[in-house]
C-alpha cells in the first residue's frame, strides 16, 4: 500500500492510547513504558492487536519517549537506545501485517519546564537521527513526530528524517495544543501552519494537550492555513484520579461525533491520544463509514501568515533601558533573620548618598531560613525609593507557586528578577527540608517571558501582561566555560534580559563573558565581594561552590597587619576598572558591616 495514495482516497484512522491501556493492565506509572518492547513485547503486541481489531489503519510504535537523552536520564537505558526504537517497530510491525500502516512514534527530547538542558541543533539532530534509524530499520512505513511545544526542536527533527530517508517518506508533524488553542512554547496553529508549508511538510496535525471540542477549532485554523493533509488525535478530556487511577470523561460515543466533525473541519487522519482505547477507536470507525475527506486547494493565506509573525516588539523593561544609559550601582542585601525589618531600612535609606541606587534581594542565600525574599523585597519597594532586583529560586516552589509569587511580585511593584536555581537544602540549616525544583532557572525565565507576553506557563491568557526586566546568572568560574555559555544561551533564547555574574575578584575573569553580551547588546552586572577577614575569604575560596578567589588576594590579606583595610581597598580598585567594562555592579557584604560597606562606597 502506498500511504499518500490511501490518504488521497480515504480518511485514515489511527489508534489510541498506548500508555493508558498499558497502565490498565498493571503497569506502574513510572516504570520506563518503551523498554517493553524489549522486557514485555508481547504486552505491547496485544495492544497493537486490539487497536487493529478496533478497525485502526494506523498503529504507532511503543516509542514516543525512547530517545537517548530520556532514556538515560530515567532510567539509564540510553546503551539500549537503538535496540528500544528497533524493537518497538518489530512489533508493530508483526502485529500489522501488510494491511495496516506502521507509525514510528517520536516525541520531544525536552520536556517542557523539567531540566535545564543545553542543547544546540546538532545535539538534537543526533539524538533523534538515532532513534529513527532504530524504526526504519525495524519497518515503519511512516514517522510520526508527536507532542512538540516548540517550533525549533520539531524542525530540526523534522530536517533530520529527510536527511535519512528523503522527501517521498510520509512523515506527520504535530504540535500539542492547549485548551487557548497555543501550545507549551506559545505557538498559535495559523503560525504552525505558514512555518510548514514554507518547511515543505505535507502532513500536519496536532494531538494531546487538549480535548476533542478544543481540538476541533485547531483543525479548522490549521485547514485554513495549509495545502496539505491534516491529522488530529485529542484526549479524551482532562483527566481525574480516583481511587487509584486516572479517569478521563470523553466516552467513544462523544468521540465517534468529533471523528465525523474533523473530518468535516479538514482532517484527513483522526486517532486518539491519551485516555483513548480501543473502544473509542471502534466508535470512530463506524462512524467514519463511507465518510470522505474533504479535497481542498493550497491557501493564499502563507503572504498574510509571512506578515503577521514578525517578531513583534515589546516595550522594553524600565531597568534594561536604564542600564544601558548610566551605571548601576547595587548592594545585595538578605532578608532578617527575625520580622523587624526597621534597622536594615534605616540603614538601607542611607545608602543611597553613596552613590547606590539598587538593592539586589537574595532568596534565602545557603539555605538558610529568613523572612520571605518577596515580603522584604515589597517592604524595601515600598520605604526606600531604590530599583529593587528580586532574586528568585526554584528551590522552594512548584512551578504553580512560582508563577503566583511572580504576579504578587509585580502587583507589588517589583519588576526586577534574577532568576537562579537556589542552593540545595542539605547546605542550609534544614537538611532535612524537601527541595522542589519542579523547574529550573531556564524554566523561571521562561515563565517571566510568557507573562510579558500576556499569558502564563501553560499559555492561558493574563488579564494584564507583565514588563519584568528578567536576569540571570552566570558562572564565570564554571568547570566548563564552554557549557555555561551554552546555558547562558538557553536563557537568552528564553526571553532574558540581563546577565549577573558569580562574584568577580579579576576583572580578567569575565573578559570572554563582556565579549558575549556587548556583540547581543545585553546588559552585564558584576557581582563583587566585601572580604572582612582573612579567615572569611579562606573559607569562601575553600568551602563554597562557585566562588573562586586568586591566591594572590589571600596572600595579601595573610601578610596585612589590616586585612580588612586591605581588602576595602582592592575592592575599591576593582570596582574602578569594572566600571570601564560592564553595565553594573552588585556588592555582597557581611550583613553586620554597614559601616564597611559606607567606607567602601565613599571612596568610589
Amino acid at each position: 500500500m502506498n500511504f499518500y495514495e490511501e490518504l488521497e482516497n480515504r480518511v485514515l484512522l489511527a489508534d489510541g492510547a498506548m500508555g493508558t491501556l498499558l497502565y490498565a493492565k498493571g503497569v506502574p506509572k513510572g516504570q520506563c513504558y518503551d523498554e517493553l518492547n524489549i522486557s514485555n513485547p508481547e504486552l505491547v503486541e496485544s495492544i497493537h492487536r486490539e487497536y487493529i481489531e478496533a478497525g485502526a489503519d494506523i498503529i504507532e510504535t511503543n516509542t514516543f519517549g525512547a530517545n537517548r537523552y530520556i532514556l538515560e536520564r530515567y532510567y539509564n537505558l540510553g546503551k539500549k537506545t537503538r535496540l528500544i526504537n528497533l524493537n518497538g517497530a518489530q512489533v508493530a510491525r508483526k502485529a500489522a501485517g501488510s494491511k495496516v500502516f506502521v507509525a514510528g512514534s517520536i516525541g520531544p527530547i525536552t520536556r517542557s519546564w523539567e531540566s535545564e538542558v543545553s542543547f544546540t541543533h546538532s545535539d538534537y539532530r543526533e539524538i533523534f537521527k538515532e532513534s529513527i534509524l532504530g524504526l526504519l530499520d525495524g519497518g515503519v512505513d511512516l514517522i510520526i513526530l508527536e507532542t512538540f511545544s516548540f517550533l525549533d526542536e520539531l524542525i530540526v527533527a523534522y530536517k533530520t528524517v529527510k536527511e535519512l530517508v528523503g522527501d517521498n517518506f510520509p512523515v506527520i508533524v504535530s504540535l500539542s495544543f492547549l485548551s487557548d488553542g497555543r501550545t507549551l512554547g506559545g505557538v498559535e496553529p495559523d503560525e504552525f501552519a505558514f512555518e510548514s508549508q514554507r518547511l515543505g511538510a505535507k502532513i500536519i496535525g496536532a494531538n494531546c494537550g487538549t480535548g476533542p471540542r478544543q481540538m476541533l477549532d485547531v483543525v479548522r485554523k490549521l485547514s485554513s492555513g495549509f495545502g496539505g493533509y491534516i491529522s488530529a488525535m485529542p484526549n479524551a478530556g482532562f483527566p481525574t484520579f480516583v481511587n487509584g487511577q486516572f479517569l478521563y470523561p470523553s466516552g467513544p460515543d462523544y468521540f465517534a461525533n468529533f471523528a465525523r466533525r474533523a473530518v468535516k473541519a479538514g482532517a484527513n487522519i483522526v486517532g486518539g491520544c491519551c485516555g483513548t482505547t480501543p473502544e473509542h477507536i471502534m466508535k470512530m470507525k463506524e462512524a467514519l463509514t463511507n465518510v470522505k475527506s474533504i479535497k481542498k486547494k493550497v491557501s493564499g493565506s502563507s503572504v498574510i501568515l509571512s506578515r503577521k509573525f514578525q517578531t513583534s516588539i515589546r516595550p522594553v523593561p524600565e531597568l534594561i533601558e536604564k542600564l544601558k544609559q548610566e551605571f548601576l550601582l547595587s548592594v545585595e542585601i538578605d532578608p532578617p533573620k527575625g520580622t523587624n525589618t526597621e534597622r536594615m531600612i534605616d540603614e538601607c535609606r542611607e545608602l543611597s548618598e553613596y552613590g547606590v541606587n539598587a538593592i539586589n534581594v537574595a532568596d534565602l542565600p545557603m539555605a538558610k531560613l529568613r523572612m520571605s525574599a518577596l515580603a522584604f523585597a515589597a517592604i524595601l519597594k515600598r520605604e526606600t525609593r531604590f530599583d529593587i532586583i528580586l532574586h528568585i529560586t526554584a528551590r522552594d516552589r512548584t512551578i504553580i507557586a512560582l508563577q503566583s509569587d511572580l504576579l504578587g511580585a509585580y502587583a507589588l511593584g517589583i519588576k526586577n528578577i534574577l532568576a537562579l536555581r537556589g542552593d540545595p537544602p542539605s547546605v542550609g540549616d534544614y537538611p532535612f527540608a524537601t527541595g522542589v525544583f519542579d523547574i529550573t532557572s531556564s524554566g523561571i525565565v521562561r515563565l517571566a517571558s510568557s507573562f510579558n507576553a500576556g499569558y502564563d506557563g501553560l499559555g492561558n491568557p493574563l488579564a494584564t501582561p507583565t514588563r519584568f526586566a528578567i536576569g540571570v546568572a552566570f558562572n564565570q568560574n564554571a568547570p566548563s566555560i564552554e557549557n555555561e555559555f551554552k546555558r547562558l544561551e538557553m536563557k537568552l533564547k528564553a526571553g532574558a534580559h540581563f546577565i549577573q555574574t558569580q562574584p568577580v575578584f579579576e576583572p580578567d575573569s569575565i573578559e570572554k563573558l563582556v565579549e558575549f553580551a556587548r556583540y547581543r547588546d545585553i546588559p552585564v552586572i558584576a557581582t563583587t565581594m566585601l572580604i572582612s577577614s582573612l579567615s572569611q575569604a579562606e573559607y569562601l575560596a575553600n568551602e563554597v561552590p562557585g566562588i573562586k578567589i586568586p591566591a594572590r588576594f589571600i596572600q595579601m590579606l595573610s601578610a596585612s597587619s589590616d586585612p580588612e583595610h586591605e581588602a576595602s581597598v582592592f575592592l575599591v580598585e576593582l570596582i574602578s576598572k569594572l566600571m570601564q567594562v560592564v553595565n553594573g555592579v552588585c556588592i555582597v557584604f557581611p550583613q553586620n558591616r554597614f559601616d564597611l560597606l559606607k567606607k567602601v562606597l565613599s571612596n568610589l
